[in-house]
């Protein structure tokens, strides 16, 4: 990877990843391009039926192409009918131009929720644990529920939350809670938060992106031999990930695993991370066919950042604590475990 390094920044080039893709992918990539396009025609005349028709037809093409990918797991090729409608209902949800802050914090959980089953709990293990509950009732005696769930613990406990920033933010605290809730002792995942960035003056051909290692916070040695995992609502060109896990594997980290969680990923930035990364699992509620010039997914959902976190100024951008500060108290009370692990590694850097 020839990207550019100084003391406070990595840069990775578009170029760069584009080289780990090979004749066929690109080819792929092309035809789901050409697919598209095609698709434009119908827009305009709001032609619902040519659309239906354009959209299977696209959705058959990139199942065919990912079944040549065994690390790209999208949930709606995964699993069967009824789970399926269920991610269809909460992307359009997602999706949808009326949906409002509170109604796209409520999807953005659930679809995450989904994503942990479908990477941890679906494949049943032999083993389970037993969740052992007092509850209110009291009379006669004190009663108590159990509840059986798998035993998970050796898939999560050896896991380290990785926050791209921002839009990231959240979700990685929704996958740690999951964790903590699967585990038997209640495993609270170590977090590393990078500040990551890409130039959106540049187009999707000369893209770069940035890791501020300034503004980064992370413990390194909490990191080699770990499942490292990211929670991201979109992976639109996987530049960010590769970013950073290039930049820890140039300083000796070796990731025992790394798995991408997003809610919609774009078709070349799974092939891309997939690639570029051994032993690197993508986790996709669903599959986008493609990317504009700037880099955006098509037909994507708009900045997933903006609409979980609301717009920062360019004069006076938020930090990490301000942001969860905005988040709220309901926020704070349901992910008190997870806000405490972000607060002693933010903290432990000032």
């Amino acid at each position: 990877m020839s990207d550019e390094k100084s003391d406070e920044k990595v840069i990775l080039k578009a170029e760069d990843l584009d080289g780990y893709l090979t004749e066929e992918d690109q080819k792929d990539l092309q035809t789901l391009e050409d697919m598209y396009s095609k698709t434009y025609q119908y827009f305009a005349s709001e032609d619902k039926a040519q659309i239906i028709q354009s959209f299977d037809a696209m959705g058959h093409k990139m199942q065919e192409i990912c079944a040549k990918h065994p690390n790209i797991k999208v949930y709606s090729f995964e699993t069967d009918y009824g789970a399926q409608a269920e991610a269809s209902r909460v992307i359009s949800k997602l999706r949808d131009l009326k949906t409002e802050h509170a109604e796209f914090l409520y999807y953005t959980q659930r679809a995450f929720e989904m994503l942990f089953r479908l990477a941890y709990t679906d494949e049943h293990s032999v083993k389970k644990n037993h969740i052992v509950v007092k509850t209110p009732v009291v009379n006669p005696v004190q009663n108590y529920a159990v509840h059986k769930i798998p035993d998970i613990d050796n898939k999560i406990e050896n896991s380290v939350m990785c926050v791209m920033l921002r839009g990231a933010l959240l979700p990685s605290m929704i996958m740690s809670k999951e964790i903590e809730e699967y585990s038997s002792k209640g495993y609270v995942t170590p977090f590393a938060l990078f500040k990551i960035s890409r130039d959106d003056k540049r187009q999707e051909t000369d893209m770069q992106y940035i890791l501020n290692l300034k503004n980064s916070f992370f413990d390194i040695k909490e990191l080699d031999g770990k499942d490292l995992i990211f929670a991201d609502p979109m992976n639109a060109t996987g530049g960010s990930l590769v970013t950073v896990v290039k930049y820890l594997q140039s300083k000796g980290i070796k990731p025992k695993s790394i798995k991408f969680f997003n809610v919609i990923s774009a078709l070349k930035g799974s092939m891309r991370v997939t690639r570029a990364l051994e032993n690197c699992t993508c986790y996709t509620l669903w599959m986008d066919p493609v990317l504009n010039h700037k880099a955006y997914i098509m037909p994507g959902l708009g900045d997933a950042g903006d609409r979980l976190n609301g717009c920062d100024s360019h004069e006076t951008p938020r930090n990490i604590i301000q942001l969860i500060a905005d988040y709220g108290s309901n926020i704070a009370a349901l992910y008190r475990s997870q806000l405490r692990k972000i607060e002693q590694t933010v903290l432990g850097r000032i």
